[in-house]
């Protein structure tokens, strides 16, 4: 049976979802199951909760524990479950927002690109560095299926600077064309579509039925969409550069330098641009946690309907040697010719016994990749810097960050990384 490690599974709710879904795949039912997190009562949380959908919805088949020694719980393990988030909302992620307020630069999210991206990737690169050399020493050919942010930032170190065997797992790719579809009114059945780009920034490229190409009818319907709604930044974008984008309009208003902007601050309102939302996300669902654990953890008839994350077809592919495709976070290596090599890209994989493999792309068109090109520089200067530890690649990621450097001055930029460096200094090494 298989081992599969979970780190980071005081995510309570993430866990149901991603080890209920093994439960909930006859490949997998008799798997061992690992928890590790440094937060022992969301860790028994976890514990608990999975036991009760073991018990309910698996017959009781699956091996369950938890463990506070990171290596037992990575020893011997086929698939390793990464979703941690280092310094949590209080301290971090507060302090990703507020210091950047202060220099009157804004953000919507804060996880994946921009200063908040950036810092939340300093801290958290460390930390799965050391989970790659416990892993190869204990579970050398383990598959790291990471779902953490920044992803490509993530995912790109563990695949350049590792020898562990890493894809990196997001939601947005198996929901962008359906959701687009929906919310515009049109049958999002019995479609077919290819999307590829990187994380937060793939590109909708082709969306068609039986042949017949709908971009035409979404472009007509989404320009007469009534406003305001939650997707007009990427309905702009895709009016601008001809192209939908996978991730929200929240995320991506904070990737481009066009949108929130203190010059223009009548571009809030007008694309709906919801300022600070991460952390209104955060306290909304601390507050709610009560309520949410007595109904996951203390119900002992607790059920689980398999989700759409990618996690749980990836480990039964490999261990039925079934063919499963997937949208996977990747090294470049010529999947998209007109990117980087040692970028981090998403693209279709196909999953069987004998891994990932990614599939080849091309050339894209030439806007998409020059987009992409903005936050790639980002992404690669951020992974240098966590590799040498040398502040200079910090202050580079920053001052090509499109959002940072068309709001701030390069003295500012540079003020600011030094306050967050300091403000982070708990959970950073040290930078020279």
């Amino acid at each position: 049976m298989p081992k599969i490690t979970f780190m980071g599974a005081g995510s309570t709710v993430f866990a149901k979802n991603v080890l209920g879904d093994c439960m909930r795949s006859e490949a997998l039912q008799d798997s061992h199951i690992a928890l590790y997190d440094i937060n022992l009562q969301r860790l028994s949380d976890s514990e608990k909760m999975l036991n009760n959908i073991n018990n309910t919805c698996n017959a009781g088949r699956a091996k369950i524990e938890a463990f506070t020694d990171r290596r037992k719980a990575l020893e011997n393990a086929n698939y390793v479950v990464n979703a941690i988030q280092v310094g949590g909302y209080k301290p971090c992620t507060v302090t990703d927002f507020d210091i950047p307020k202060k220099y009157g630069l804004q953000q919507t999210i804060a996880d994946t690109l921009g200063i908040g991206g950036i810092f939340r990737a300093l801290r958290t690169i460390p930390v799965v560095f050391d989970f790659a050399k416990d892993m190869e020493e204990v579970c050398p050919n383990a598959w790291f299926l990471n779902y953490t942010n920044p992803m490509a930032m993530i995912t790109g170190a563990m695949l350049r600077h590792t020898n562990i065997k890493t894809v990196g797992l997001c939601h947005s790719v198996q929901v962008c064309a359906p959701d687009l579809l929906i919310n515009l009114g049109m049958d999002p059945s019995n479609i077919q579509y290819k999307i590829a780009g990187i994380n937060h920034m793939a590109w909708l490229l082709e969306i068609t039925r039986e042949g017949k190409d709908l971009y035409p009818e979404i472009k007509e319907k989404a320009l007469k969409r009534e406003a305001p709604h939650n997707d007009m930044v990427r309905y702009e974008m895709m009016k601008q550069f001809g192209y939908y984008i996978t991730e929200s309009s929240e995320h991506n208003a904070e990737y481009l330098p066009y949108f929130i902007k203190s010059k223009y601050p009548e571009l809030i309102e007008r694309f709906n641009i919801p300022l600070d939302e991460y952390p209104r996300r955060c306290i909304s669902q601390i507050n709610a946690w009560e309520n949410m654990r007595n109904d996951l953890v203390n119900s002992t008839s607790l059920e689980h309907t398999r989700t759409h994350e990618f996690a749980s077809y990836i480990m039964e592919a490999m261990e039925t040697n079934v063919p499963y495709k997937i949208g996977g976070n990747v090294l470049n290596n010529g999947l998209i010719t007109n990117l980087p090599s040692d970028a981090c890209v998403e693209v279709p994989c196909l999953v069987d016994k004998s891994g990932v493999a990614p599939c080849y792309i091309g050339k894209i068109p030439t806007q998409l990749a020059a987009l992409n090109m903005t936050n790639i520089n980002v992404q690669l200067l951020t992974i240098e810097a966590a590799a040498t530890l040398k502040k200079e690649y910090i202050y580079n990621a920053a001052m090509l960050d499109p959002h940072t450097c068309a709001e701030l001055s390069l003295d500012d930029i540079k003020s600011m990384c030094d306050e967050l460096i300091e403000a982070h200094r708990n959970w950073l090494p040290k930078y020279k």
